[in-house]
């Protein structure tokens, strides 16, 4: 039975108090993590995890020379020492995803030892749940006992994403839509032909994805009443009777939440504890220590190159194709300014010479006088590549169709657009590897409260250095967010003005 929705307030009103904001407890785990030489990798699904942070570094190669020269940025910048290794795991097949995993912790593992340094975990991925949920905390577990010689204690779940209204009361998880709070098991993301669920209940999640390997008795959870009533003490025992790798779900509905929970474990890890973690977005944030930071406006949002004139044209890619982003583009394309182009998917799959390199004269002819949106035509593919083969699964023709996207962006770097926005979590990787080149990067900021990052490429082509690049999750956002974003790169600093300006503008109908 499908539950009515609820505020926000209405879901925790029989909960304590949340705690206040503390920054002195967010400067005190900066500082013990710093005094203890403690870094922080976090590996990341898709490049939309790094949104609740600022001054962090992304690498996305599996190179641990890659990973050393991100924590050094990183430090010599008087950052957190944390770097984001973005692995696209959730466009490859299970056993692909955990072998990637292995390889990645194993070696974030070598780095830290080298540099004399203890190293926290994550396995970030989907606040909506999606993702290689099992088989990558196994991973992960692999390369951690492969190299210490012992497993974790506990796996902390903390799918939580306090700023995009994604919630975990009562063990149930919970998502912001427009008609208020519901559970996440009814939302459009639990349907996902390739990651779907049933289960909104975080135990029962477990238990479903994992194929009854794990058995409701053997997952815990740190509740809101542990956590506002009876503090680190309290969360510090849950954790103590946590052992083998069991799963311990953490509840929360505000970063004070995440927060205490972070500071902790980080107790515990001096009492000798060990833990791995798999979060959404917010948890890493908490675990750094971090401070919020105020969107990015302005000049913030400039390229950082001389040859681009501030007048220059930006790109929008979109290859996402969940309901909230057809909504988006819908009303991006309503106001008329952006020059539409479309890449024809099914052309791409089935080989039609020139369909790359025709969409992106397309792409370079409208970049001389307008933004342009490079999207994939808005019909779901999912036959074959050859309709007389057997079908391939959903990922691999996503893969097809966001490299070929990403191919576009590679030629039409020569226009030299002023920024570059990408819709969709494999595509924005894609776009980012395949056709900016991009082997390191830092992140900016965000342009909203926690929301959608600004990457600056360091180590990458030389026509993407300094180019503010923009990473946009396709599950994100109302319907005008798109265009508000597109408003902020010209310069908007109001994006309500902005939307009035573009309700003015639009044709009665």
């Amino acid at each position: 039975m499908r539950e009515s929705p609820r505020t926000a307030a209405e879901l925790v009103a029989d909960r304590p108090a949340a705690l206040p904001d503390d920054p002195a407890l967010r400067a005190s785990i900066r500082r013990a993590r710093a005094e203890e030489s403690r870094l922080l990798g976090v590996l990341d699904d898709d490049p939309t995890g790094s949104q609740a942070v600022h001054d962090v570094q992304v690498v996305t190669v599996l190179d641990e020379a890659a990973y050393e020269d991100a924590f050094a940025a990183g430090q010599m910048a008087g950052g957190a020492g944390v770097c984001f290794v973005l692995t696209n795991s959730r466009s490859l097949p299970e056993r692909e995803a955990a072998d990637l995993s292995r390889r990645a912790a194993r070696d974030l593992l070598a780095v830290a030892r080298r540099r004399g340094a203890q190293i926290d975990l994550i396995s970030r991925s989907d606040s909506t749940l999606r993702g290689h949920v099992i088989a990558e905390v196994a991973a992960m577990t692999d390369a951690l006992r492969s190299v210490t010689g012992r497993g974790p204690d506990a796996v902390l779940f903390v799918p939580a994403f306090i700023e995009a209204g994604r919630l975990t009361v009562g063990d149930n998880h919970w998502a912001r839509t427009g008609a208020g709070m519901v559970p996440v098991g009814e939302t459009e993301f639990a349907r996902d032909r390739v990651f779907g669920y049933a289960a909104s209940n975080l135990r029962e999640f477990l238990v479903s994805k994992s194929g009854g390997t794990i058995r409701p008795g053997d997952v815990t959870s740190i509740t809101l009443d542990d956590i506002r009533a009876g503090g680190t003490s309290r969360i510090r025992s849950v954790l103590a009777g946590a052992r083998n790798g069991a799963w311990v779900v953490v509840n929360a509905a505000e970063y004070s939440d995440l927060e205490a929970v972070a500071h902790a474990v980080l107790i515990a890890g001096r009492a000798g504890q060990s833990f791995l973690f798999r979060t959404g977005p917010s948890f890493v944030r908490a675990l750094s220590g971090l401070d919020p930071r105020a969107p990015l406006r302005g000049q913030d949002l400039a390229p950082a190159r001389a040859t681009i004139s501030p007048a220059a044209h930006g790109l929008v890619v979109i290859g996402s194709h969940v309901a909230q982003t057809n909504r988006q583009l819908d009303a991006l394309l309503a106001a008329g300014h952006p020059r539409p182009v479309v890449l024809d998917a099914e052309a791409v799959l089935n080989g039609a010479p020139g369909a790359v390199a025709e969409t992106a004269e397309r792409v370079v002819g409208g970049l001389c006088s307008s933004d342009v949106v490079l999207c994939t035509s808005r019909t779901l593919v999912m036959g074959a590549l050859d309709r007389s083969a057997a079908e391939p699964d959903d990922l691999t023709v996503a893969r097809a169709v966001s490299g070929a996207l990403a191919d576009v962006v590679r030629l039409a770097l020569d226009a030299q657009p002023a920024w570059i926005i990408a819709k969709g979590g494999i595509t924005s990787h894609d776009v980012a590897v395949r056709g900016l080149g991009i082997r390191r990067a830092e992140v900016a900021g965000q342009l909203f409260p926690g929301l959608i990052s600004v990457f600056r490429p360091a180590d990458a082509l030389p026509g993407a250095i300094g180019m503010p690049y923009v990473v946009f999750p396709g599950n994100v956002g109302d319907d005008e967010a798109l265009a508000d974003v597109v408003a902020l790169m010209h310069g908007a600093r109001e994006v309500g003005r902005a939307r009035a300006r573009r309700d003015a503008a639009r044709p009665s109908l």
